[in-house]
């Protein structure tokens, strides 16, 4: 296992490495980029019907919280992709990125069960999926580069948050 890279690697670029490096950034910042987008073509016709109609606890976020929380996470979780990719190639990165892609996919799938086909319980099995998967890549991105890990930690606190309004949506209605 790789000693975690705290800071930016300190050898001198190959030339070209700064271009690359910000080509990597920008994939990675478009991906997630589009995770967000269809994720949001799915919910926002779904809020202020389907969604306002059932029954909640008393625990929800008020209606202005998530959709101002996920722009700020959103771009946490490109940089942490980011750096991750940076890395120097090797097992430790090869389960780290792994592990980011997973947790992405279960995320990108999460709003067209829960808010597109209003399947509740579905909804909840893959959220609780996505715990895990994110459990799994903080482990993984805190062994290859700790700023990847610790800019990931807001979005394990949102989905854990996420995961119990899903548990009492689903027993509600």
């Amino acid at each position: 296992m790789s000693t975690p890279r705290s800071t930016p690697i300190s050898a001198p670029p190959p030339a070209g490495a700064p271009a690359m490096a910000i080509l990597r950034l920008l994939a990675c910042f478009l991906l997630v980029a589009a995770v967000a987008a269809a994720g949001a073509r799915v919910t926002q016709p779904e809020i202020a019907g389907w969604y306002a109609g059932l029954h909640k606890p008393a625990f929800p976020p008020p209606d202005g919280v998530s959709p101002t929380g996920w722009p700020v996470l959103y771009p946490l979780r490109a940089v942490a992709l980011w750096r991750l990719w940076e890395d120097p190639a090797g097992p430790a990165r090869r389960s780290a990125l792994f592990w980011f892609l997973a947790q992405l996919a279960l995320n990108a799938l999460w709003s067209p069960v829960f808010f597109g086909a209003h399947a509740l319980w579905t909804g909840l099995a893959i959220i609780v999926l996505l715990v895990f998967a994110l459990a799994m890549t903080l482990r993984a991105a805190f062994a290859v580069d700790k700023l990847a890990g610790w800019l990931l930690v807001p979005y394990m606190a949102w989905i854990c948050f996420a995961t119990s309004l899903n548990l009492a949506i689903a027993v509600l209605n």
